[in-house]
């Protein structure tokens, strides 16, 4: 046997979930050139093991059948064993994930994929038990499967080989190509036409979307909503959104003790959740409740995103500021053990009976319990007032003793055996988390904002090449790894982006420049007119893939196109909107076919029919009193723009920026009459420069004076 194949070498790579195997029997390798050399020059399958530290099934996979020496006997002789962290390679999960979807009609993790030695998948599925077992569904056992394809790669090779081509094929033709004559892109329509499909799929009686269960959170789909409603008026879209928001946030799927949500629900009423903790689903979910609680003014919407954020700094911050991938599902080997509670644990913790039955009836905690051994996950069962009612009290002092109870419950929940942490950065769900973390400093106040800035400082110095204009995927323990994927530039330039619309700091929104300028050179090919997933130097794999649709992250593609639209008024050399334009007119057709699977596309198409919304405030600094009006009100795609009052001032900002004049969202937007001064302006009509924001938002919102709309080219020649 080759000397790599020799050994299980996981024990050398600094990702959690690869080192959970390095003690396997199975002589697992990672996809390296090493490996896959061997592969070819051993004429030897390839079996292809992708999953993550937190996934439950992918554990039970390895305790079945990859900690089993028979089973590692098989692998060993028959195959080249290749494990694979999704999160560090998402490129490789997103194309054997698409095979997986296209054969089976569903997928998953652990992703189990049978490969050609050059990578041409011909078998795949998810989970499969040692032995077939019926209670583990309809699947083959995986000793049986193993054995089964050790033999047939040597009687049945030419079928391995033809089924291998077709389905390379149809990975190819659902990933990488392009139509050969573009589309038109859609118009302002297209956000009625999501909003039309979100409504007609929704669950009206238990909130969000699907008939029945598992349910994800969909907060993408839930922000559509939001901004029909802002657009049309549309009530049925509002409900929608709100019923959503309300049953993720009260029911199993949220963590009321220590704030957070798990990754999805089980069931169809939002009970059981699948108890691991993703970074992306708490930067992401934050987001559209703080554009909910800015919308309807519903105080428990921001108290949502409060709790949120501090789950996230509180046990996924990297000392130093970035933020951790992951938190397990299992503690002491079994799923949610962490977070489930049963009547006596809630009596014995609080030590006062009242307060104890208080918070088991607010919750739902009873002896039968909804989850496993009589315990209950946490959901809000019965309203406040009612609660306060049945229990002859008043509601402020309801929610007071329920406060107290959830720290005191948090304290004796901290002496339990805690969730592994997956301690990988990633530069791409950092950026995720510091656009959210500036909006709600925007919205809640400065720490959260103190918070993105400490993580972009982090990512900035740890994965950012700035001689080389390069971005890295994966920092662990001062370890980093992989070139980073149009989803990693594309997120943290959107996070830059925003923390400059936060805080008025030109080198944040230099650098979010920066990395959309590297989106064009290293991910854009005009020839195909769309962003690819990988990089154009990237390495070879069977097919160079798009991230069109919206999944657990949402589209590379549509985030980037978004960024494009929005950067594009500052940098006027780049001509961002162009390609952001091209690549929309590429997927037209697609688009509009499926509006619901790419909502974030769908969503940049119509703001680029829209036209694009800009505030921007000459000031030293954004006025306190400006902050909290605009905290307080929801206007989808603006780009707020603070730069000095003056022109004469703006000279340091042009050098940060690279710029020899000012770009034309400042150029003569100076302050007048010594006094902050904001000029709005959407798609080429301006309100007249105002002292007021509220004035300016009047406007905008269609309630001031018509005979005050000018041209955008006429900005220069208004005066107070």
């Amino acid at each position: 046997m080759n000397d790599v194949l020799g050994r299980n070498r996981l024990d050398d790579e600094e990702s959690p979930y690869l080192r959970q195997h390095a003690d396997n029997p199975v002589n697992w390798q990672p996809w390296d050139d090493d490996a896959l050399a061997v592969a070819r020059d051993e004429d030897k399958p390839i079996f292809l093991s992708v999953g993550y530290s937190a996934c439950h099934w992918c554990h039970v996979m390895a305790e079945e059948s990859f900690e089993d020496e028979e089973v590692a006997n098989v692998l060993n002789e028959a195959f080249v064993p290749i494990k694979v962290d999704r999160e560090e390679r998402p490129d490789l999960d997103r194309i054997y994930q698409t095979i997986c979807q296209l054969v089976t009609g569903g997928g998953g993790w652990p992703l189990s994929v049978f490969l050609t030695p050059e990578g041409k998948p011909f078998y795949v599925g998810t989970y499969f038990p040692k032995e077939e077992r019926p209670d583990r569904g309809n699947v083959p056992g995986f000793l049986d499967l193993i054995r089964s394809f050790a033999g047939s790669w040597e009687t049945d090779r030419d079928e391995i080989e033809n089924r291998a081509e077709q389905w390379t094929s149809a990975i190819t033709d659902n990933l990488e190509t392009t139509p050969d004559e573009p589309g038109e892109a859609p118009g302002a329509e297209i956000l009625g036409s999501v909003a039309t499909a979100a409504v007609r799929g929704a669950d009206r009686e238990y909130g969000g979307f699907g008939s029945g269960g598992p349910k994800f959170p969909q907060a993408r789909r839930v922000e559509s909503l939001l901004k029909t409603y802002v657009r049309s008026g549309d009530e049925d879209a509002l409900a929608v959104a709100r019923e959503a928001l309300d049953a993720m946030a009260g029911g199993g799927m949220y963590d009321h003790v220590g704030g957070g949500f798990h990754r999805y629900v089980t069931d169809r009423e939002w009970t059981v959740p699948h108890f691991e903790k993703m970074l992306y689903d708490n930067a992401e979910l934050p987001r559209v409740y703080l554009a909910a609680h800015r919308l309807t003014g519903r105080e428990d919407y921001a108290q949502v995103a409060r709790g949120t954020f501090d789950f996230v700094e509180r046990e996924l911050r990297h000392p130093d500021g970035g933020f951790y991938s992951t938190l397990d599902a299992r503690s002491g080997g079994e799923e949610g053990t962490y977070y489930v509670w049963t009547p006596e644990q809630v009596r014995e913790a609080l030590g006062d009976e009242t307060t104890a039955d208080l918070f088991c009836d607010r919750y739902g905690v009873t002896r039968s319990g909804n989850f496993e051994n009589g315990t209950t996950v946490l959901t809000v069962s019965v309203p406040l007032d009612g609660l306060a009612a049945e229990h002859d009290i008043s509601v402020e002092e309801a929610a007071d003793r329920l406060d107290d109870a959830r720290e005191t419950l948090f304290e004796a929940r901290e002496e339990r055996v805690r969730p592994a942490r997956d301690e990988k950065v990633l530069a791409g769900w950092n950026g995720l988390m510091i656009s959210s973390l500036a909006e709600g400093g925007l919205v809640l106040g400065e720490e959260y904002t103190r918070l993105a800035e400490d993580a972009l400082a982090f990512v900035r110095d740890r994965l950012w090449d700035d001689g080389e204009k390069r971005l890295a995927r994966r920092y662990k323990d001062g370890d980093v790894k992989g070139d980073g994927y149009l989803e990693d530039y594309a997120f943290l330039a959107r996070g830059a982006f925003d923390l400059y619309q936060a805080t008025g700091d030109a080198d944040y929104l230099a650098f979010a420049l920066e990395l959309a300028r590297a989106v064009v050179d290293q991910f854009y090919d005009e020839s195909a007119g769309t962003l690819y997933m990988t990089p154009a130097e990237g390495e070879s794999l069977v097919t160079r893939p798009q991230e069109l649709q919206d999944q657990s992250t949402p589209s590379s593609v549509g985030v980037a196109v978004s960024l494009l639209l929005d950067a594009d008024a500052f940098a006027p050399d780049a001509d961002f909107a162009s390609v952001a334009g091209a690549v929309l007119d590429t997927h037209a057709d697609r688009i509009r076919g499926r509006p619901l699977e790419h909502v974030s596309l769908a969503l940049a198409a119509e703001k680029r029919a829209h036209g694009g919304t800009e505030l921007v405030v000459a000031a030293d600094s954004l006025p306190e009193s400006w902050r909290e009006t605009l905290a307080a009100r929801y206007v989808p795609d603006a780009v707020l723009s603070v730069r000095p009052p003056t022109d004469d001032e703006l000279g340091p900002w042009l050098e940060t920026l690279g710029l020899s004049d000012a770009p034309p969202v400042w150029k003569g937007r100076e302050a007048r009459g010594g006094d902050p001064t904001i000029y709005v302006c959407e798609g080429r009509t301006c309100s007249a420069p105002a002292h007021s924001v509220d004035e300016a938002l009047s406007w905008l919102e269609g309630d001031g004076d018509d005979e005050r709309d000018v041209s955008l080219d006429d900005v220069d020649d208004i005066d107070l």
